[in-house]
């Protein structure tokens, strides 16, 4: 019998599957009485879940990153689909057919890395070019870049996210460019590139999606910015001389305001055209990347709308359905 998978599953479903488990937390209710809150992932997505009457010893019997059998059923909360469920045990993980949790975005890495390369490589700044190249000898750095997701939920929230979203948004950096003789297209580039390089440490993607005690404490928009001094220093080290003092300065400005605004947890609002280029490029590539995976995964094949999502405060359209 073939499983359900979460991007599958409906209001007022009984379910009885393998889940990887994550984000577990023991919580009270109003009444003070302890209930279990968790994240169940699968192949095609996540799903919010709970466990009413749990206890500490509940807590304990798994770790986040474990494969949990879960029966319970599902239901319509906020507008979203999630899971209460009844029973929940550990399953060995020799038991499991990984390719259930291995998600279907699957990148081409190897092509992604030498698109990345080439464009960096290209560039005819040569302190910029040079500073690249301090990014591409780090071995360990780029493996992790292949390897991360650019999110836990919301846009390229799968391994490879992060190269993918990376090298999309240096793309459009280059297409972008020639419309706007305004903008220094090395820098914009330079930026797109590292814009979002934190979160190699900030998230953790061994298994599970999360973040780490440095990412909780700090973020990557810091973390970015940490790398980069570093990379500097390196950098005039090869070079054997010192690196443009306002290159760098304006460098650190796109890292640390790439989110745009305030409430977007942005420290600074852009203040140079390169750094609100690569605010709106950015934003564009994660909404529609977004965007495409949720009309991609809803569940309803024969609506003409998605189901409704609070992340997004909307439905999408999706059409008619094509007939054969």
């Amino acid at each position: 019998m073939s499983r359900r998978y979460v991007a599958q599953l409906t209001q007022q479903e009984d379910v009885d599957e393998v889940f990887l488990v994550s984000e577990k937390q023991l919580r009270p209710n109003r009444n003070g009485n302890l209930y279990l809150q968790f994240e169940l992932s699968d192949r095609t997505g996540s799903i919010s879940a709970r466990m009413w009457n749990a206890d500490e010893s509940l807590y304990r019997s798994f770790d986040n990153g474990d494969f949990l059998q879960v029966e319970g059923t599902t239901q319509l909360f906020q507008g979203a689909v999630q899971l209460i469920a009844k029973h929940i045990a550990k399953v060995d993980p020799a038991s499991i057919d990984h390719d259930d949790f291995t998600p279907v975005n699957a990148v081409a890495v190897d092509a992604l890395q030498r698109r990345l390369a080439e464009m960096l490589r290209a560039m005819s700044d040569p302190a910029l070019r040079n500073l690249a190249e301090c990014y591409l000898m780090d071995s360990a750095l780029m493996d992790k870049l292949a390897a991360a997701p650019a999110g836990i939920k919301h846009h390229h929230a799968y391994r490879g996210g992060l190269l993918e979203h990376t090298v999309s948004l240096m793309d459009l950096a280059q297409r972008v460019v020639p419309l706007y003789p305004q903008i220094d297209g090395d820098l914009l580039l330079m930026g797109a590139f590292l814009h979002d390089l934190g979160k190699v440490d900030e998230l953790s993607y061994d298994r599970e999606f999360g973040y780490t005690d440095q990412g909780q404490l700090i973020g990557h928009l810091i973390m970015g910015v940490e790398t980069l001094n570093a990379k500097l220093v390196e950098a005039e080290r090869l070079a054997g001389e010192p690196f443009p003092e306002e290159t760098a300065l304006r460098l650190k400005h796109m890292l640390i305001s790439h989110h745009g605004e305030y409430d977007f947890g942005s420290p600074k609002l852009p203040m140079t055209v390169e750094a609100m280029a690569l605010y709106c490029l950015d934003f564009l590539d994660a909404k529609v990347n977004a965007f495409c995976g949720l009309l991609r995964d809803d569940p309803n094949k024969d609506s003409t709308w998605t189901n409704f999502h609070p992340q997004h405060n909307r439905k999408l359209f999706k059409g008619k359905p094509k007939t054969a």
